[in-house]
């Protein structure tokens, strides 16, 4: 039987959303407990209760790649999302324009709840650097909006401008600490859980011997397992998982 079209597969596939309860919490307790308490507060403004202290709105996280920082950052984006939050999520890579955008709209916005979102703040340049300097002074001066921002280096290590380094230090700074391979096999089985996936019980055990060991990849992987098998009509066996990345392969090197 030939397999179901691309773009039929994608239609069915189900991706869950990126949230704080579907996130291996071990060894981040603290950090999702802060981040917990900044959803509730955000859900407490719009009853007319006052936001928190500035050390409380300025979360710095850092962590190897792989243990979750990105997804805590879209987590949040999706809660304030939800309740229709000014949201601005840069990196790097972003624009200029998008750096200016940022700042006026939170600016122009200071009475009301803004969440700025900055990932991977060990390679901004010194555009970005001056904007994030005057945005985390900006939302410091304010009573209801909120700076997230994470790297892969601790604080004192970072390549930035040594007032940018000290104001990162003012709020709460955590390390998050990965997954163990116990704690992987339980973030894939959820993951699948989710999506309403039945893996084989060799599959993840397989996946994190072969295959890249960071949750990120593990999770892509995920994914395309869950259009394949809907391409095929086959449930996610050893095979499935050999025969597709086998195909993925011949595909790269043709």
């Amino acid at each position: 039987m030939n397999p179901l079209p691309r773009q039929i597969a994608l239609d069915l596939g189900h991706t869950p959303e990126v949230t704080l309860e579907n996130f291996i919490v071990t060894g981040n307790e603290n950090l999702i407990s802060v981040l917990k308490n900044i959803q509730n507060a955000w859900q407490q403004h719009f009853s007319g209760s006052t936001g928190l202290r500035p050390d409380q709105r300025m979360i710095h996280f850092w962590g190897a790649s792989g243990s979750g920082r990105s997804h805590l950052l879209a987590a949040m984006k999706t809660k304030a999302s939800e309740l229709g939050i000014h949201i601005f999520l840069l990196n790097h890579e972003s624009t200029p324009d998008e750096w200016r955008l940022a700042g006026d709209s939170l600016l122009e916005n200071s009475h009301e709840v803004g969440l700025l979102g900055i990932d991977d703040i060990d390679h901004l340049d010194d555009f970005a650097q001056g904007a994030l300097f005057r945005l985390h002074n900006a939302i410091r001066e304010s009573e209801h909006q909120y700076l997230l921002t994470s790297s892969l280096n601790p604080i004192t290590q970072l390549q930035l401008r040594d007032d940018l380094k000290t104001r990162l230090a003012w709020g709460l700074v955590f390390q998050m600490h990965a997954l163990s391979d116990d704690e992987k096999l339980q973030a894939l089985q959820l993951s699948a859980n989710a999506r309403g996936l039945n893996l084989s019980p060799e599959v993840p055990q397989w996946l994190l011997r072969h295959f890249h060991r960071d949750m990120p990849s593990l999770m892509s992987l995920l994914d395309a397992l869950d259009t394949y098998s809907l391409e095929t009509k086959r449930a996610i066996t050893l095979p499935l998982v050999k025969e597709m990345l086998a195909q993925k392969n011949k595909h790269n090197d043709a």
